[in-house]
Order: structure tokens, then sequence, then C-alpha cells
């Protein structure tokens, strides 16, 4: 705890926290980019799966999200980075916070090993007769483990 007070207790954030404009925009910003990229992420797999948007390769899906997701997932982490500092004393005894962060690490763990053969493979999916295995497996995971971490984010609020 005393490095979650030593965090929050930075005048920048302590003023950030305490701001009835700032912290409200930074939140809601936050919120905003979650559903966008959730938005982006979902339309993703499903074409993965094969289950929507057949008439859009999966290269022109991956490729057209690609940098939106960047700017998303950026400003997403940036300013979920400045709301949990602010409050550390708080989400620092957290069990769903601390859940988040794993699947956090789960979730860049699965795109470090989907990269090569999905990912970054998108071509050569769309010229597979059907979709391979290994495309399906990302996606449905890409889907539980985003579940998890909007779940996990949401139930942030509600541990006491």
């Amino acid at each position: 705890m005393d490095i979650a007070h030593s965090i929050q207790s930075i005048d920048f954030l302590t003023e950030f926290s305490e701001s009835v404009l700032a912290y409200p925009i930074v939140l809601s910003t936050h919120l905003t980019c979650i559903a966008l990229f959730g938005g982006m992420i979902l339309a993703t797999n499903l074409r993965l799966l094969g289950l929507t948007f057949k008439d859009v390769t999966i290269t022109q899906m991956v490729t057209s999200f690609r940098s939106w997701k960047r700017l998303g997932g950026t400003v997403m982490v940036a300013t979920g980075v400045l709301l949990a500092a602010s409050e550390a004393e708080k989400y620092s005894p957290n069990p769903f916070f601390w859940t988040k962060m794993i699947v956090l690490g789960l979730i860049l763990a699965h795109g470090a090993i989907f990269r090569r053969s999905v990912y970054s493979n998108t071509e050569e999916l769309d010229r597979s007769p059907v979709i391979p295995v290994p495309a399906k497996v990302a996606a449905i995971l890409s889907l539980i483990l985003w579940t998890a971490m909007f779940t996990m984010g949401r139930l942030i609020a509600y541990w006491d």
C-alpha cells in the first residue's frame, strides 16, 4: 500500500483524480475506446471464424482495422494507466484489477503466439479453401480473453 499511496500522491495524479472535468473526460474516453476497440476485435474474430463479413477478405478486415486498433489500444491503455495510477490505493487490493492485469498479460502472449501464423499471415488464410484451425483457435481465445478483460474492468468498480 505504501507504493500505491506514493503513486497516487504524485501531484498531477492527485489533481487529476480530484478534477471535476479531467477525470470524467478521461474515463469517458477510456470507455469509448473500449467500445470501439471491442467492436473491431469482435468483427475481426467473427470474420476469422467465418461467421460473418464473408464478402470481405480476412486481409481486408485485418488491414482496415489495424491502424485504428493501434490508435484505440494506445489511447485505451494510456487512459487506463492514468485512471489506475490516480486511484492506486483503491485498485491495489482489488482482485478484479489484478485479474484484469493477468488477462492483459495473456492477451499480449496471445498476440505474440498467433502473430506469425494468423494475424500477419492473412493472405494465406484468404487463399485457404477453409479457415485453418489455428486461425479459429486464435479467434476463440481472443474473444474469451477480451470478454474477460472487459468484464474484469467493469467488476473493478463493484469490489469493496
